[in-house]
């Protein structure tokens, strides 16, 4: 136990003596208190420490209270017996569990141990040449088990750091479980210098804490709202066959009998008490009738402000051949309510991706980034061995950036739950971010650190400000960047987007969807995140989250499309590409008591065959090169082989009218198997696009 503060004062006489007081203690001779003032300095004891021992040794040998100048059997018998069992107390405290304060005492310990060992003069044997050769180095400090430094680990803090047996004993280390790009394998390393920051303005980014659980319901509305007229707007002005047009303040009319409790409102250019019976486009957000899983029953369009008021009305969807609903998904639908209890919809207006980014500046070179997802810990322990296991691959394969997501403490974890681990949330979490932050400085890649809504020791609040971490190495500052959840980041100018939230898991729970064709869930969720141009377009939320709905508008909206998203789960891993944005899950760490898995990605904006100036799938301002007469964003000319009225981009053979991107012979309004935006609803890119993700693979750890 450590002493009080006052016994840390400076050992003299007077100090002795007041403390000797307190016991009634007296000395006889002046010579006394100058000899207690030695055994202090010679044992290591403050003026505290020595009256208690004194008291005890008078009182167990039945003395008087009056301190004479033979002090000797004290020392022999009390003072010397202690300096042993501290010697021995320390060898043995060195292999036993430890917490902040014990770890700083060893360290300090072995400081005074090294200050010694310099005034000593050394054996002989100790004089020899070492064996270490140029070849076989020998490190400049190497921890042993009896150093602190080896125990200065996340997995001190365990109440149980015996290795975790299901982790240690797993397969597979190093397979490749998933892959996107070429067959043959190519090679997965870095080259340095490359640039990280965060996309777009500081004032676009979420960049400090902020003041959360202060919106009021009037703020949230007007946020829900804001993304409804926001993106009708988008649907509005889309390019499509026949535009899209939303009636301007279309009367709102009343059924007989009422019900919910009150009169339904539904839209339509009708008379004040008339039923429209003439198909009418509308704008709103899909809901449920209830608090229970939307199902094709209980859909229901709550439309927006200014066309409809926000008025409710349930919704049919017997007539469409497909569809794919969430709660909170912002839509356009065309159908009749003739009557005047439902609307019958007869076409779907999905959302329209953003364009991507347009770098002004080409890649030097090949980069290599390495993404991993926490928790980073067995569920059995808290001895982070899977991240030792993950910074020994950043140093083999030195990755040009390295971006790991949270949890790093994960509040789901039992032994956090139960309040078990030695040291506090935040100590365990800033010695945690420590170890990655001295583990990575080798490779010197860049670190990228994203926080999670189940990291312990951070705010619970989405969109989540970055870690605060004052105490970061001056030398580490240039190379770590700490970025908020969700993020987005340019990487020598592609744009990736980052979020450690599970919405895959949350909104794959609320989506219905209806197919005659194959379907694929997690293609079918990515691409609602990109027409939505939100990293979390769903409303309400999942449980698991608290939403500042205010910043989520500000700061978890896509400003772009991104090259790249990475979106971690605990469904299975996979590599997409989901009209031109490469998605990527990579799973998780660690899962239970077993490894997981991480992913790696190789970036090359400029393949070779280009031709001087192109670029293959830019945007509207395509630079010098392409050819005459294409359109902003084309290739370079359309495919051969078009006949006299196909559209632009259409494959050879294709129909006059067909779609962008049709396969040949497609008609308008064709349903399974046509790409996307072959019937009206669905916006995808109007030309392929080379992706600068040309490589990327799930490994499991």
């Amino acid at each position: 136990m450590a002493e009080p503060e006052r016994d840390r004062e400076p050992v003299t006489a007077e100090a002795v003596l007041r403390e000797l007081r307190l016991f009634e203690l007296s000395c006889q001779g002046e010579e006394v208190p100058d000899k207690l003032v030695e055994l202090c300095l010679s044992h290591g004891l403050g003026p505290v420490a020595l009256a208690n021992e004194l008291l005890a040794f008078v009182t167990s040998k039945d003395l008087d209270l009056q301190l004479t100048p033979g002090l000797d059997a004290f020392e022999h018998e009390v003072l010397a017996k202690r300096s042993s069992r501290s010697r021995r107390g320390r060898d043995e405290r060195r292999g036993l569990l430890h917490d902040i304060h014990s770890l700083q005492e060893l360290l300090d310990e072995e400081e005074e141990d090294k200050l010694l060992d310099a005034y000593t003069t050394p054996s002989k044997g100790s004089q020899k040449r070492s064996n270490s050769t140029p070849e076989t180095p020998r490190p400049k400090r190497a921890p042993s088990s009896r150093s602190p430094y080896g125990l200065f680990s996340p997995g001190s803090f365990s109440p149980s750091v015996t290795p975790s047996q299901k982790y240690s004993s797993r397969g597979g280390r190093g397979e490749v479980v998933a892959s996107f790009g070429p067959v043959r394998s190519p090679a997965w390393s870095g080259r340095g210098g490359c640039t990280v920051k965060l996309f777009g303005c500081p004032e676009e980014n979420l960049t400090k804490p902020y003041k959360f659980m202060f919106q009021k319901a009037l703020d949230v509305r007007e946020a829900l709202a804001g993304r409804v007229e926001e993106l009708g707007e988008v649907l509005r002005r889309a390019p499509r066959p026949g535009r899209l047009h939303l009636d301007r303040a279309p009367r709102l009319v009343r059924s007989q009998p009422p019900f919910w409790g009150e009169a339904p409102l539904f839209w339509g250019e009708t008379p004040r008490f008339g039923v429209p019976q003439e198909p009418v486009t509308v704008l709103g957000q899909i809901s449920c009738d209830g608090n229970g899983k939307l199902n094709a029953k209980s859909v229901l369009l709550v439309g927006d402000r200014e066309h409809s008021g926000g008025a409710q009305v349930p919704l049919d969807l017997s007539e469409l051949p497909e569809y794919s609903l969430f709660p909170g998904q912002v839509v356009a639908l065309e159908g009749t309510n003739s009557t005047g209890r439902r609307m019958v919809v007869s076409k779907l207006y999905e959302g329209i991706p953003l364009p991507f980014h347009t770098p002004t500046e080409p890649m030097p070179e090949q980069r290599m980034v390495l993404v991993a997802c926490g928790p980073f810990t067995p569920s059995d322990g808290v001895a982070f061995e899977p991240l030792s296991d993950l910074l020994e691959v950043v140093a083999r394969d030195r990755p040009d950036v390295c971006i790991l997501l949270g949890p790093f403490l994960d509040a789901k974890h039992e032994q956090v739950e139960s309040c078990q681990l030695l040291g506090s949330f935040s100590d365990v979490f800033r010695l945690c971010l420590r170890t990655i932050i001295e583990g990575t400085r080798s490779a010197g890649s860049q670190l990228v650190l994203v926080p999670s809504l189940r990291d312990v020791a951070h705010d619970f609040v989405y969109p989540q400000p970055p870690f605060p971490f004052p105490d970061l190495p001056k030398e580490d500052r240039a190379r770590v960047l700490l970025v908020p959840e969700p993020c987005t980041l340019d990487i020598d100018g592609v744009v990736f987007g980052l979020t450690s939230t599970d919405l895959l898991f949350h909104m794959g729970a609320e989506e219905i969807s209806s197919s005659s064709g194959i379907s694929d869930r997690f293609t079918r969720i990515l691409r609602h995140i990109l027409t939505q141009r939100s990293f979390y377009p769903l409303y309400p939320p999942s449980e698991e989250l608290n939403v500042d709905y205010e910043n989520l508008s500000a700061f978890a909206a896509l400003p772009v499309t991104p090259d790249v998203l990475v979106t971690p789960s605990e469904l299975r891993f996979f590599i997409k590409d989901v009209l031109g944005c490469i998605c990527i899950n990579p799973g998780r760490l660690t899962k239970g008591q077993a490894g997981g898995t991480y992913g790696r990605l190789l970036l090359r904006r400029d393949r070779p065959g280009d031709r001087p100036g192109d670029h293959r799938g830019d945007h509207p301002g395509d630079r010098p090169g392409d050819r005459p007469g294409d359109r902003p964003g084309d290739h370079c000319g359309d495919r051969p082989g078009d006949r006299p009225g196909d559209n632009p981009g259409d494959h050879p053979g294709g129909r006059p009218g067909d779609h962008r991107g049709d396969h040949p012979g497609d008609r308008r309004g064709d349903h399974p198997g046509d790409r996307p935006g072959d019937h009206p609803g669905d916006h995808p890119r109007d030309d392929p696009r080379s992706s600068p993700c040309v490589a990327a693979q799930v490994v499991r750890i």
